[in-house]
């Protein structure tokens, strides 16, 4: 079994230059999807590119709005660059409606609709929720720029103060629907989704936001309330004991902000573990996956996996291996205690935002499957978003055409992450982000400092 209880052990100091030079490739590749894909004109960035008429994702844009401060430290662009197009989106957001109106509006009590226009930021169409997860990725990027531009400058000052507006109007309160849980989002005129947040999985960070209010918090109990919820998800999935959810998604969207090392809450404390640790074995456990290969799938293997949420061959039937396979468009694809969801299809983000929970494993796999599968997989954008070497098709297996917002991200934060810890670092000082984490019951870690808050102006809007 692989021993995934010690530390990361592979630095970025040191690397061979081969590998620092695709390190360097691939975060500048992919920082490049969200600053050429964004809508200069408002700072949106699509759910998925290419794709013609698309809509915006603002969660998309919560990963762009961190990926601009990235580009700044790596000089990708200028700070002025970062300034000018992070005051644009703020500003943008901060001017669309907000209203219970089945059309004309982009959000309601402070949250935002999923998906946006991208020319007028308003609903895309009567299917979109208003969702509090995306809002929630959205406010990661929106207290990253708060806290990252510090300047004593008039047009940063402008990106606290925004970036304070938006985040304090949200009600957390209201989306409470069903009792003590938030629910997963809201349908106008008057229907909240069915789903709350229950059970362990990326509403870590929703949680964490809400309880970090100043203006509209959920009670401080509500954590212990929602971390009660993780029965069943606890125990040994290949080899590894962990906090269990299937797909890699749930392990690193919310510590693509929040730097969870030696931080545990009281569900930690009783179970040794914390949420980084906790990555890190899922990490390692859909790696045992792969390598016991079940499912009899293609070339999975040491440096072949990763299952999570991502585009797929589409609904269908193919004969491989003289068995018939059920093949899945976009789904959780996913292995662990909870559930198992694999179709043969590999998705490069379930390891590139694994890398900082497990550089030594996952550095090696990004790197197998770029010289293995090569440009097929690998564009000017970086990893494409997932492919299928046991589907076939005219092209002998089958490769997305897009990259998607949510699945670029973790891969260039938490590569940034790894190399330098710029994202975590700069969440460390707002102090929203520590309320929710104190009021939560955390302690350890980073917590046991004070670090230096970066503080909001005041100015009213």
């Amino acid at each position: 079994m692989d021993n995934a209880d010690a530390a990361p052990s592979l630095q970025p100091e040191g690397l061979p230059a081969a590998d620092t030079a695709f390190v360097d490739d691939l975060e500048k590749r992919t920082f490049n999807w969200f600053w050429e894909t964004a809508n200069p004109k408002n700072g949106l960035v699509p759910d998925r590119a290419p794709l013609p008429n698309g809509a915006a994702s603002i969660a998309s844009v919560g990963f762009g709005l961190t990926a601009y401060g990235i580009g700044v430290e790596r000089h990708y662009i200028t700070r002025q660059q970062a300034v000018d197009r992070t005051l644009t989106t703020l500003r943008f957001l901060a001017s669309l409606p907000q209203n219970d109106h089945v059309s004309g509006a982009a959000g309601y009590h402070g949250f935002f609709y999923h998906f946006l226009d991208p020319n007028t930021g308003l609903r895309v169409a009567d299917w979109s929720e208003l969702s509090s997860i995306d809002t929630a990725l959205l406010m990661g990027g929106v207290l990253f720029s708060q806290s990252y531009f510090d300047h004593d400058t008039p047009r940063e000052k402008e990106i606290r103060d925004i970036a304070d507006h938006l985040y304090r109007r949200i009600d957390w309160t209201w989306m409470k629907a069903h009792g003590p849980w938030l629910s997963m989002g809201w349908m106008p005129p008057h229907t909240f989704l069915p789903s709350d947040w229950k059970g362990y999985n990326e509403g870590l960070i929703i949680y964490l936001q809400a309880l970090g209010s100043p203006t509209h918090p959920l009670p401080a109990e509500t954590w212990k309330t929602w971390t009660a919820t993780y029965e069943g998800q606890w125990g040994d999935f290949e080899g590894h004991k962990l906090l269990n959810f299937a797909p890699m998604f749930g392990h690193q969207y919310s510590e693509s902000w929040i730097d969870f090392r030696g931080v545990q809450d009281s569900w930690d404390r009783a179970h040794n573990v914390d949420y980084f640790q906790n990555g890190r074995e899922a990490a390692y456990a859909q790696r045992a996956y792969a390598r016991a290969n079940p499912g009899d799938w293609k070339d999975y293997g040491s440096n072949i996996w990763g299952l999570t949420a991502c585009d797929g061959p589409g609904d269908a039937q193919q004969v491989y291996h003289g068995k018939q396979r059920h093949y899945l468009a976009y789904s959780a694809r996913g292995a662990g205690r909870d559930y198992i969801l694999d179709d043969g299809t590999i998705a490069p983000t379930a390891v590139g935002g694994s890398i900082a929970f497990a550089p030594e494993i996952a550095l090696p796999a990004l790197k197998e499957m770029r010289a293995r599968y090569g440009d097929r997989i690998y564009n000017k954008y970086g990893f494409l978003d997932a492919f299928n070497p046991s589907f076939a098709d005219q092209k002998s297996y089958w490769v997305d055409g897009q990259q998607l917002g949510i699945d670029q991200g973790p891969i260039l934060l938490m590569l940034e992450n790894w190399r330098s810890g710029l994202v975590w670092n700069t969440m460390k000082k707002n102090p929203y982000l520590r309320a929710g984490l104190e009021r939560a019951g955390f302690k350890g870690g980073w917590l046991q400092t004070k670090t230096a808050a970066s503080k909001p102006s005041g100015q009213a809007l």
